[in-house]
This record gives C-alpha cells, sequence and structure tokens, in this order.
C-alpha cells in the first residue's frame, strides 16, 4: 500500500513538473508567437487592442510580400548567410588551432597564456569597439564584408570551450596516432576534431547566431546599402513605413527563420561526445 502511494506521489510530481516546465516554455515563447501573430494581421485589425487579440481574424500574407518587394530583402539575406558562414568557418580554425596546443601540448607559460585569453571574456565589445573600428579603417576594410567578420575570427568564449573538449579525449587516441606516425597537425585533423565534433557544432552554432544577429558592428562598420545585413535592413524597415508594426514584424520573422531552421538541423549533433568509444580496455 504504502509502495502505491509512493508511486502515486512520484506520478502526481511528475505531471507538476512537467506542468511547470511546460508553462515556462510558453512564457519563454510567447514573445516569438506574438511577433508572428502581428506580421499575419492586416491593416484592419488592431494589433494594440486590449484585451489582445492573438489570433488573427484575417490572415494574410500579404505583409512579407510587400516588405520583400519593397525592400532588397533578398540581398540583406545573401549577406548575411556570407558574414555568418564566413565568421563560423574562420572561428572554428583559429579557435581549434590555439585550443589544441593549449590542452594538449606542454610547453612554458601555457596556463599563463589561457589565463590571459579566458581574462578577455569580461571585457565587454563596448570597450574595444572603437580601437578595433581604428583598425579596420587602417587596413581598409571599412564598408567590406571582411570588416563585418575581423572582430569575430576568433573568440575567448571559443578557445576556452573547444579546450575544455580536446581536454576530454582519451591519450590513448593521440598515442595511437603519434605511433602511426601521424604529425601533430594530422592528429588534430585526423584525431582530435572528429573526436570533438559535438563541441565544434556547439560553437558553430553560438558563433552563427551572433554573427547572424549583429547589429552594432556592421552599423558602424558598414555605410553601404547593398551590403546591409538582415538586422540593418530590418531597423530600416521603421523609417522606410513610419512604424508600421506589421510590416516590422513580417522582417523580424524573415530574419529570425533562417535561425530556427538551423536549430532544428544541428540539435541532433549537440550531445555529449563518445571520443572515448574507440578506446578498447
Amino acid at each position: 500500500m504504502n509502495q502505491g502511494k509512493q508511486t502515486q506521489n512520484q506520478t502526481w510530481r511528475t505531471i507538476w513538473t512537467y506542468g511547470l516546465l511546460g508553462a515556462i516554455a510558453i512564457l519563454m515563447l510567447f514573445p516569438l508567437l506574438w511577433l508572428l501573430s502581428t506580421s499575419l494581421k492586416s491593416p484592419t485589425e488592431n494589433i494594440f487592442q486590449f484585451p489582445p487579440q492573438f489570433l488573427p481574424s484575417q490572415p494574410t500574407f500579404n505583409n512579407f510580400v510587400r516588405v520583400w518587394e519593397t525592400n532588397p530583402f533578398g540581398r540583406y539575406l545573401f549577406n548575411s548567410t556570407l558574414v555568418a558562414l564566413l565568421t563560423v568557418g574562420l572561428n572554428l580554425l583559429f579557435c581549434a588551432l590555439a585550443a589544441y596546443p593549449l590542452a594538449r601540448l606542454e610547453f612554458r607559460g601555457r596556463e599563463i597564456i589561457f589565463t590571459a585569453i579566458v581574462t578577455t571574456i569580461m571585457i565587454p565589445f563596448q570597450i574595444v569597439m572603437i580601437p578595433l573600428y581604428i583598425l579596420t579603417v587602417q587596413l581598409g576594410m571599412k564598408n567590406t564584408y571582411l570588416g563585418i567578420i575581423f572582430p569575430a575570427i576568433a573568440s575567448a568564449f571559443g578557445i576556452f570551450l573547444l579546450r575544455q573538449a580536446f581536454q576530454g579525449v582519451p591519450k590513448e587516441l593521440e598515442e595511437a596516432a603519434r605511433i602511426d606516425g601521424c604529425s601533430e597537425l594530422g592528429i588534430w585533423w585526423n584525431v582530435m576534431l572528429p573526436a570533438i565534433r559535438p563541441a565544434l557544432v556547439t560553437l558553430a552554432i553560438f558563433v552563427f547566431i551572433g554573427a547572424w544577429s549583429d547589429f552594432l558592428w556592421p552599423l558602424i562598420v558598414i555605410d553601404r546599402p547593398e551590403l546591409y545585413t538582415l538586422p540593418l535592413g530590418v531597423a530600416m524597415l521603421a523609417g522606410t513605413f513610419s512604424l508600421d508594426w506589421r510590416l516590422i514584424a513580417a522582417g523580424s520573422i524573415i530574419s529570425i527563420a533562417p535561425i530556427l531552421i538551423l536549430f532544428l538541423f544541428v540539435q541532433r549533433y549537440i550531445v555529449p561526445t563518445a571520443a572515448g568509444s574507440g578506446v578498447k580496455g
């Protein structure tokens, strides 16, 4: 009888736990759902009425069509995609190259270098923004894709994340590759990188989202509209349509959609690495 009561209590605790988590999830998703609802409302509907009307009475995609036809959103989408992909590629390359010796090689001053790198995480971007802008201009990268990418080609967070992942790879894999005559660069490419693929995917997602949604740095370094990224393009809607929130919401949904699609495709890779599965006892 006591066992049955304990089972019942455990069932109710599970129900309450999942109910609470579901409510929190809905609360977190509410702004996104409200943005989608606003983008689908017709001009005859009042988006600021009280009580608010969550479901549009006359759903329409005209807001998306108008935004796409009256603004070069195709160009903005291309610019954001190019910048985000290049940023991800360069960030993974340089962070992995820096993290590997800090995790696996023994040399004097290794911990000091790593501590100095991690310390820079606490420095706000606004502090280094002006020196970075001056350097970008002096290097002739203003109004270029490379100028947008320049501050994000490596990151202290990425080096920290990949260093921790490299340290979790069993030494047996590294020693076996070294016995087979593999060089340090070959070990890094053929053994270590495949072993930390989940960490690489996780870093790629963070970097992609950061590059895709970045507004401040492109606003500073880009003056030519043909180089605008999607966040800048959405900001332009406020002036173009005099704060028509339906159209701004439609532009925002266009900007957010690729991030959601990316996450749906790669979320299965964000799992703990099984690097040790290839080591037999």
